[in-house]
């Protein structure tokens, strides 16, 4: 069984929100910003859960 991992379960989180943010109705600036946010989160919550 694997552990869960409270870090890499809002890391996948912020993946599937930068996908989705891909796929919104809005312009292309503004989801391209929201989808590089969410990338960054994710690394930066993966590169914390490396830490542990």
């Amino acid at each position: 069984m694997h552990a869960l991992i409270p870090s890499k379960i809002r890391a996948f989180a912020h993946r599937k929100l930068a996908l989705c943010a891909l796929r919104a109705k809005s312009s292309l600036s503004l989801r391209l910003k929201r989808y590089n946010h969410h990338i960054d989160q994710a690394r930066a919550l993966e590169a914390q859960g490396g830490e542990q």
